[in-house]
């Protein structure tokens, strides 16, 4: 009887054996936290379909920023949940709406330790819940929103956003952003664009936290789950406008777009593990099902095993404690 001289069992057999020749590592500087900020709020209120999430006041989403620092975090994405809403979110481009308040706060208080980003897109902040301005006919009007996108980037940037997350999907979106920036004084503000944002059902928890009034769908400018080639289409447009980063949303159920995306592109490459995600494997490890460690930490690998260098995922801080 022959045995194998090819035993690759060798390189498993200790974990001091897998951590030396294991390819893909993560770090805690490779993590953003999504965090919500929830106008009027006194204390961070839970979120019930994102078990451990919350909606901060302007206090404790300071505190977190505080805690991101001293865990090594990337950064913090910071999105805003207004009281009252109109049809051009008009609260998106206030310097004293929340989100634009809560970005301030965070800068105020931890300066460049920690990346700053803010969320730009007005679906939190318009009365019909779509990321963009709306016709008569209902349709979303893309260059219309593109003005108003610009009047949002400059209350961030002035705000002391470091990084603007180009959320919306609209067309021509990043070139458009990118002049207003730099005719007005902002060529450093960084821009991470939501090049391939899918029409997904697992952005169901995140409606919850911000509130959203969405009414309809967004299948008209957001990406078909079908397709993935427009997705380099999408990326290429983005590089070509100006994005210094660009992002795959969501993560796990199009891990092929990520790899694509991330053999092709010239900048960094970000990846957003999205509230339904999250809220799966709270749901199955509630249950016994799974063991919700080892999953957080084998998803969030497999995300960066994809090509992704940044995610941003609501285990962040959980997940750099165990990393550290």
């Amino acid at each position: 009887m022959s045995f194998p001289t090819q035993r690759p069992r060798r390189l498993r057999q200790t974990a001091a054996v897998r951590a030396l020749v294991a390819q893909t590592r993560l770090h805690p500087s490779d993590l953003i936290l999504p965090v919500f900020v929830r106008e009027g709020a006194t204390e961070a209120q839970p979120i019930t379909s994102m078990p451990g999430v919350v909606q901060h006041s302007l206090d404790s989403l300071v505190a977190v920023a505080h805690q991101a620092v001293e865990a090594g975090l990337g950064g913090l994405m910071i999105f805003g949940v207004p009281t009252t809403r109109d049809a051009v979110g008009s609260g998106a481009v206030d310097p004293e709406g929340i989100l634009n308040v809560g970005v301030r706060r965070v800068r105020d208080a931890v300066g460049d330790d920690l990346v700053v980003m803010a969320d730009l897109c007005l679906d939190e902040f318009t009365d019909h819940g779509h990321c963009g301005l709306v016709d008569n006919a209902g349709r979303v009007d893309n260059d219309a929103t593109l003005e108003q996108y610009a009047a949002v980037a400059l209350a961030q940037a002035r705000a002391g956003a470091h990084v603007l997350g180009l959320s919306g999907m609209m067309d021509g979106q990043v070139g458009f952003v990118r002049k207003a920036l730099d005719d007005n004084g902002f060529q450093d503000t960084i821009i991470l664009a939501y090049a391939a944002k899918y029409a997904s059902g697992f952005y169901g928890p995140f409606r919850e936290a911000v509130e959203s009034t969405l009414q309809g769908n967004r299948a008209t400018y957001q990406q078909d789950p079908a397709n993935a080639t427009e997705s380099l289409l999408e990326v290429e447009l983005d590089v070509a406008e100006g994005a210094d980063i660009v992002m795959v949303k969501p993560a796990l159920p199009y891990l092929d777009i990520v790899s694509a995306v991330a053999q092709m592109s010239p900048v960094p490459v970000a990846a957003y593990q999205v509230s339904g995600e999250y809220a799966q494997i709270e749901a199955a490890a509630a249950q016994g099902w799974i063991d919700r460690e080892r999953v957080m930490m084998e998803s969030l690998t497999s995300i960066r095993r994809a090509g992704a260098q940044i995610i941003l995922t609501y285990y962040a801080l959980e997940a750099a404690q165990l990393l550290r």
